[in-house]
């Protein structure tokens, strides 16, 4: 039994889809880092942005190795071959990695889920291959001793279900790769947003009221040690809670106030991210980056979107 659980939980861990984490659906990329960490700029949002889930291998590259096949990068962003690397190239750049990320992880865990290659995958199938018999046993288990909050696989396997029919267009209970992609990256699909804000607000609702009060939404970004002096951030961020998130100044966030902090309208992360970049880079403040304004703020670039989530980096046959 022990064994079946451990197999179980592995499976687990690499079948479900991630859930969204707040501080901004689109404040992050595909990797899914905060872009900022107690309202401070991160710079590993922009390691993430350039190289992507890979950077822990590019980390393991010498500065010398790294550089080069940074400058081997730049060229290909470089599309017109001018020298130097605008903001649309950039962005173009950001938005086919993020594309690129999603696309291997979806073929991946399509081939895993679906070895025959059928049309579809059905929902008995992927509950089988990830849950097994877990549900039954958790139903029992959390009936009988109350199962910790922090984990459990029903709450999980609940999450799956509904996430499941949401991205189940044609109402099938089976899903084509065109909507299992919407299943594994819902922030990507816009009829899958408000599956995301009830992720969210189920994740931050500790009390399960239907709404978000100032406690809930500090407490999910900050636990402080009793009588310690609340840093500024958290002051900040207490600020932004009331003048800002809510919108009708009940004290208390509801769907659609959760919705319009998680999901900005009109954000385009590709866009802020180019912007980001060339306002870090652009020395010569042309609003467009040569190699050598690349390479010499390679603190910024190394580990970012733009070099393909580390893969292109780390690959050796591309170099």
């Amino acid at each position: 039994m022990l064994l079946q659980i451990l197999v179980g939980f592995s499976v687990l861990v690499t079948a479900i889809p991630q859930r969204t984490i707040p501080d901004g659906v689109l404040n992050k990329d595909a990797s899914g880092k905060d872009h900022y960490v107690n309202s401070q700029h991160n710079p590993a949002y922009d390691h993430e942005a350039f190289l992507g889930e890979e950077a822990k291998t590019f980390d393991q590259l010498s500065p010398e190795e790294s550089t080069r096949r940074l400058g081997i990068i730049v060229d290909k962003i470089d599309k017109d071959s001018d020298g130097y690397v605008t903001q649309e190239e950039l962005k173009d750049w950001i938005m086919y990695t993020q594309q690129r990320y999603i696309r291997d992880d979806v073929e991946r865990q399509w081939r895993s889920h679906n070895p025959t290659g059928k049309d579809k995958l059905s929902w008995t199938e992927y509950k089988n291959m990830v849950y097994g018999d877990m549900e039954e046993q958790e139903m029992e288990r959390e009936k009988n001793d109350k199962a910790d909050d922090s984990f459990s696989y029903l709450q999980m396997y609940k999450r799956d279900r509904r996430r499941w029919t949401a991205a189940d267009l044609d109402g099938d209970d089976a899903l084509t790769k065109e909507e299992f992609t919407a299943f594994l990256h819902a922030e990507d699909a816009e009829h899958m947003k408000d599956v995301i804000v009830l992720e969210t607000m189920e994740d931050i609702d500790k009390d399960e009221d239907g709404k978000i009060s100032l406690a809930e939404y500090i407490g999910d970004i900050y636990r402080g040690e009793e009588g310690e002096e609340e840093p500024e951030w958290v002051k900040n961020e207490k600020e932004q809670f009331s003048s800002y998130r809510d919108k009708d100044g009940d004290g208390f966030l509801n769907a659609d106030e959760v919705k319009t902090w998680i999901i900005p309208a009109e954000f385009d992360h590709a866009e802020a991210e180019s912007r980001h970049f060339i306002y870090e880079a652009d020395t010569d403040a042309d609003h467009k980056l040569t190699k050598n304004e690349i390479l010499e703020k390679y603190d910024i670039f190394v580990g970012s979107q733009a070099t393909d989530f580390g893969e292109a980096l780390a690959r050796h046959d591309e170099f």
